[in-house]
């Protein structure tokens, strides 16, 4: 935890674990997070016990190693073998919900996406969380965005500022989808100076799919892209950081 109140915030998409050069390891994913000790990290793409990447339950081993707080919610499974998202904090995470996304009818073979919407408790304020990994389509993102910015999630009676919504979004800066929650939300990339840094591919990063967006009451103190050797085969994506401090609330 960063002094005065300040924490910070990673979103990672890990790509089951399986880096650039084929291996599965979740441990070399723990390396990447414990190397910026992040309080929270949002992970998208991990897998519990499936067959490709050696039965191993993903999130539990990375919080383990980190000693972290963890929550997975999948997004989808068959029998004993699942996939989705996670939530790891350093402090005790409170599920508030987490949930299915739309897919479009009609059309086969599209990954089904979710929402993890958590709290976390942070020097006595609560912080509310929601991470997701939105489709591929452009059709189906759309209305993925609007399910979120709709009465079951940000406009449920339990949500509440401060907020974060950070992901793999699978788009840019110049989509409806992100212009939809800049609407609503700070992009924490852009209240620093200097450009905005790209997250996909990890090897030589060409665009900006991965976000981080905060409440007005958030205040962005500092924002990263790393890179590096272990960070271009770990993932096929780099990860997003940033470090922000509450100050509506008047954290000292």
């Amino acid at each position: 935890m960063a002094p005065g109140g300040k924490f910070r915030i990673m979103t990672y998409n890990v790509h089951g674990c399986i880096g650039r050069d084929g291996q599965a390891s979740p441990y070399r994913i723990a390396e990447v997070i414990a190397s910026f000790s992040p309080d929270i990290a949002a992970l998208q793409e991990l897998d519990v016990n499936r067959i490709r990447t050696g039965v191993v339950d993903q999130p539990r081993v990375i919080a383990g190693d980190l000693n972290m707080y963890f929550h997975f919610n999948p997004s989808f499974g068959l029998e004993e073998e699942q996939y989705g998202n996670a939530m790891l904090s350093r402090y005790p995470v409170k599920l508030i919900k987490a949930g299915a996304l739309p897919s479009l009818p009609n059309r086969s073979g599209l990954e089904t996406r979710s929402v993890l919407w958590v709290s976390v408790e942070i020097n006595g304020m609560e912080v509310q969380i929601m991470n997701t990994h939105l489709g591929l389509n452009r059709t189906e993102r759309l209305a993925q965005m609007e399910a979120i910015t709709g009465p079951e999630w940000i406009k449920a009676p339990g949500f509440r500022p401060p907020f974060i919504l950070c992901g793999d979004l699978n788009c840019g800066p110049g989509s409806r989808v992100y212009k939809t929650l800049t609407a609503l939300l700070r992009d924490v990339q852009c209240p620093l100076h200097g450009r905005p840094r790209k997250t996909w591919p990890s090897m030589l990063p060409l665009t900006r799919l991965d976000h981080i967006f905060a409440s007005g009451d958030l205040n962005v103190l500092d924002c990263q892209v790393p890179h590096g050797k272990l960070l271009r085969y770990a993932s096929d994506h780099l990860p997003l950081i940033a470090e922000l401090g509450i100050t509506s609330k008047g954290w000292a």
